[in-house]
């Protein structure tokens, strides 16, 4: 019975925020290695890599639920960021919830659930990435799947040529879809980090893990034929749409972008 479904969904958080009361929802604090608690369970605890947590971000929580919670769906939001259930306006009661989850299980068996995809209309991935970021964490990860996951690689040009994609490492999926998922996924990306120097980069920058792990997603689920249903999501605080736009033109036109 899908009612029987033991789920949970991560909440990363990186300081005290007001979280969803749904049984289903996990607050978990995401770095909290060496950092006083905020009341939520810390990504610290048990089998971690919570230290990583300044270049990995909301990976933490990820490993963390990977290899510590036993369950039947994992999934993984953001303070600010969630899935939208029926409700209207950005009030934390108008979240995903389980009553909500389980009709999309139901309806949709052997399903990923994933946020909207963003659209780039003008550039593809790659461009929109190596606008916004320093090249050699991608050229690296490139390598790696070469070298170490070949079957992979037409999937990793696919995306890469695409001009849209699942973005926040944000997700609903089946515990034994994600284990496997996270097998990959980290493997990949530990090895990506034995190859990149990133010491001289800026604090943005060097969450590139967590960049390369957004893009990731999108080839792990076409390599696997994944199906797939994308969900509303919904920020718990004012966007600046306007400025957010303006960047991205400013990052795409600039002679000297981030990732050259």
């Amino acid at each position: 019975m899908e009612q029987n479904k033991e789920i949970k969904i991560l909440v990363a958080a990186h300081k005290k925020y007001e979280m969803p009361t749904d049984e289903i929802y996990l607050p978990i604090h995401v770095g909290a290695e060496g950092k006083e608690a905020i009341g939520f369970i810390s990504d610290n605890t048990g089998d971690n890599i919570s230290t990583k947590n300044p270049f990995f971000c909301e990976l933490t929580a990820i490993y963390w639920g990977w290899k510590n919670l036993s369950c039947d769906y994992i999934g993984l939001v953001h303070y600010r960021r969630h899935f939208k259930g029926k409700g209207h306006g950005k009030k934390i009661k108008n979240v995903l919830s389980k009553k909500q989850l389980l009709k999309l299980i139901q309806k949709y068996s052997n399903t990923v659930f994933l946020p909207k995809k963003r659209h780039y209309w003008i550039e593809t991935n790659r461009n929109q990435y190596l606008h916004a970021h320093h090249q050699e964490g991608l050229d690296n990860t490139e390598k790696v799947i070469k070298d170490d996951y070949p079957e992979y690689l037409e999937f990793w040009n696919y995306t890469m040529k695409k001009r849209s994609g699942h973005r926040f490492n944000m997700f609903i999926m089946e515990k034994s879809v994600f284990d496997a998922y996270c097998e990959w996924l980290f493997d990949i990306l530990f090895k990506v980090e034995k190859m990149t120097n990133i010491t001289d980069w800026n604090q943005s920058e060097q969450r590139v893990y967590g960049y390369l792990a957004e893009r990731l997603l999108d080839v792990y689920l076409l390599k696997n034929k994944i199906n797939t249903k994308d969900l509303s999501y919904m920020f718990m605080e004012k966007q600046n749409w306007l400025k957010k736009g303006f960047n991205f033109i400013k990052r795409k036109f600039r002679k000297n972008s981030v990732g050259k």
